[in-house]
């Protein structure tokens, strides 16, 4: 029997996650670790995500909507002409192609799935698809998922994905920002991490399924514009971080029906007047953040270490930094975060996605015009 995404400690005993924010650890610690990035390949248009494939090369995508195969060779790459077959892709703001990931049996199946912003009559939605990677195009594209609602906009647009233990897709999809209202309500799929089979089906056994006032798809409610989205590597339990507006960056532990807050419940600020948003930030029924961030860094990308040679990053987390240009590190003691280091601030370039291979080497990627993929090393 596949085995369920694990809840989090602190739900299941029934108390709430002991909460950080970056502000106990200030000033925040400049990395003094010697850590260094190795340009690998630089001149990618705006990368967004990539993942590793079974004969070390990297499968990566840049937003304005291609997909490539990065070869790396020492301390050099060379990067693939666009991969043919993509559906469309809506590359406008925030919006195109965005995250990518392989099925668990890639070797066999050659399986991957991918996320983006697709255009409609009415405006755009974010989009999952699924196909098989045949040398340089993409076969049986099978689109298994596009939000319900395609309002006119942007911005958030989400979108990372996990496959769970349980053999289930997991996905973090934006509020696009004008309805930011509606991540409180089960009718539509702004703000919300939902939960389907491979081919788009909708578990029996999500936390809503079978209620005449929600989607079966959600798995979790109440988010701005996740970014980030990873399996702890020993319990499995789901963690994901999320965009705050001025303010109010969280990292959460998400568990199956749970509300998380947003807009009522949070730590950001209005953008313009400063005020504060919504009733407060805090309330019984909301989960709290184990961790948030005031001022924002603006996080993207999310990887726990465990199998790197880097002693003092396994055991930890390390987030990119959109506003910040850097890595944040952060130190765990079970599901809390003990301590918070900024790492690379002298790379001075926006950090999309964080990655740790399967033999422990650390990837970064680069949001940039010319957008560069590095390789952490002493």
């Amino acid at each position: 029997m596949r085995g369920a995404i694990a809840t989090g400690a602190g739900i299941a005993s029934g108390r709430a996650f002991a909460q950080t924010t970056q502000a106990q650890f200030s000033p925040l610690a400049e990395g003094q670790s010697g850590l260094r990035a190795l340009a690998l390949y630089e001149g990618l248009e705006h990368p967004w995500s990539f993942c590793f494939l079974p004969d070390r090369t990297i499968l990566l995508t840049e937003r304005p909507g291609r997909m490539r195969i990065l070869r790396v060779q020492g301390q050099n790459a060379q990067v693939t002409a666009a991969i043919q077959g993509l559906p469309a892709v809506h590359a406008e703001g925030q919006g195109g192609l965005l995250d990518v990931i392989t099925s668990a049996d890639f070797a066999r199946d050659q399986t991957i799935f991918f996320s983006l912003a697709q255009a409609t009559d009415r405006g755009a939605r974010t989009a999952i698809f699924r196909a098989q990677l045949q040398g340089l195009g993409l076969g049986r594209v099978q689109m298994i998922f596009a939000q319900k609602q395609d309002p006119a906009g942007r911005h958030h647009f989400g979108c990372r994905l996990v496959i769970g233990p349980d053999g289930y897709l997991y996905a973090s999809l934006g509020e696009r920002f004008s309805q930011a209202k509606q991540a409180q309500t089960l009718d539509n799929h702004f703000g919300k991490v939902i939960r389907i089979g491979l081919d788009g089906s909708i578990p029996k056994d999500n936390p809503f399924v079978g209620r005449g006032d929600a989607l079966g798809e959600i798995y979790s409610y109440g988010h701005r514009n996740p970014q980030g989205l990873a399996l702890h590597p020993q319990h499995q339990s789901l963690w994901m971080h999320e965009h705050g507006p001025q303010g109010g960056d969280e990292l959460n532990i998400i568990s199956a029906g749970r509300n998380y807050g947003w807009p009522v419940i949070t730590y950001g600020r209005e953008y313009v007047t400063n005020f504060r948003i919504g009733e407060g930030t805090s309330r019984a029924d909301v989960v709290a953040p184990i961790h948030y961030w005031i001022p924002s860094i603006a996080p993207s990308g999310l990887c726990f270490v465990s199998r790197s040679s880097i002693d003092h990053l396994r055991g930890g987390v390390l987030i990119g930094s959109l506003k910040e240009r850097c890595l944040a590190f952060l130190r765990l003691q079970a599901d809390r975060v003990i301590a918070e280091q900024r790492l690379l601030s002298s790379l001075n370039a926006r950090v999309r996605d964080v990655r740790e291979s399967p033999g422990g080497e650390i990837y970064i990627m680069t949001d940039e015009s010319r957008g560069a993929i590095l390789r952490l090393t002493l």
